[in-house]
């Protein structure tokens, strides 16, 4: 897997290549690019890039002193945006919301479109139960406890934990791979440590949203019918901020919609995307 050195560190990233436009897909906490792993496949005509993040499912351990903060985060993905080259990219976003800091940062120059899937919004950071995971994280002893916990499956499977992101659940092999390296690094798991318990003050996240009004790019909103961490009023509510934005809801899937429907997902995204100008290398979108 090719790797680039950014300000804060080293970051792993997928690249499926090709001319066509630049779809740029990131994940959630502490997953990696297999996330979109049911989706990526269905993209033909698209160059997919998928960066694995410090959320925590990262491989290589950031700077020390890194600034892993949402709005840090974004400004990350902005420069990796930028030694990369990438250009008219659209970002999609799953889980994680954060993302969409980089309309707050001012750093949008690279990005034609955003996509909002089922992710983190207004003051839902961290979304329900991962509260409680960063309140964990917060006392001593708290991040190996949950080490421990993320390492038996009766935990990460469970509907109070990770099951809850997926109706239809994620092979466990696939969560084993997100949440090993917190496991083996304890530099990895400091990383995650600062990030999860970095989200802004409810005040502070409500005026940031504010800031997504000024992207008049395409944008569309894509939630799912049965999501228990995202509001199913926030699809609407985010929808309803920017000049030029659809919404669709998807029936039968959790907040991880490219696990539960990928198909469906896809169908929507190669939709949206051949509509604002973003016209796959072969003709084809989708399947």
């Amino acid at each position: 897997m090719p790797r680039i050195e950014l300000s804060a560190g080293p970051v792993d990233y997928l690249d499926t290549g090709g001319d066509g436009p630049v779809l740029v897909l990131t994940h959630g906490l502490p997953m990696n690019e297999t996330q979109w792993r049911k989706v990526v496949p269905l993209l033909r005509g698209y160059r997919c890039v998928l960066p694995t993040l410090p959320l925590g499912g990262h491989r290589t351990p950031m700077h020390a002193d890194a600034d892993l903060t949402q709005q840090g985060l974004a400004r990350l993905l902005a420069e990796f945006l930028e030694r990369l080259d990438l250009r008219d990219v659209t970002v999609v976003m799953n889980d994680w919301g954060g993302p969409q800091f980089l309309v707050a940062e001012g750093r949008t120059e690279r990005v034609a479109r955003l996509v909002f899937v089922a992710c983190e919004a207004f003051d839902n950071f961290p979304p329900g139960s991962a509260k409680g995971l960063a309140r964990l994280l917060r006392i001593p002893g708290g991040p190996r406890l949950a080490v421990w916990l993320f390492g038996r499956k009766w935990f990460r499977q469970s509907r109070q934990a990770y099951g809850a992101l997926s109706l239809h659940g994620v092979p466990d092999e696939v969560m084993r791979d997100w949440f090993e390296p917190l496991s083996r690094d304890a530099n990895v798991l400091r990383d995650f440590v600062k990030f999860a318990t970095s989200a802004p003050k409810r005040a502070r996240l409500l005026e940031l949203s504010e800031r997504l009004r000024e992207f008049d790019r395409p944008v569309l909103v894509v939630w799912a019918d049965k999501d228990k961490l995202m509001p199913r009023a926030h699809g609407r509510r985010l929808a309803d901020l920017f000049p030029d934005s659809r919404l669709v809801e998807i029936a039968s899937s959790g907040t991880l919609i490219p696990e539960d429907q990928p198909e469906r997902l896809t169908e929507v995204l190669t939709g949206f995307l051949a509509e604002t100008g973003a016209v796959p290398a072969d003709g084809v979108s989708g399947r």
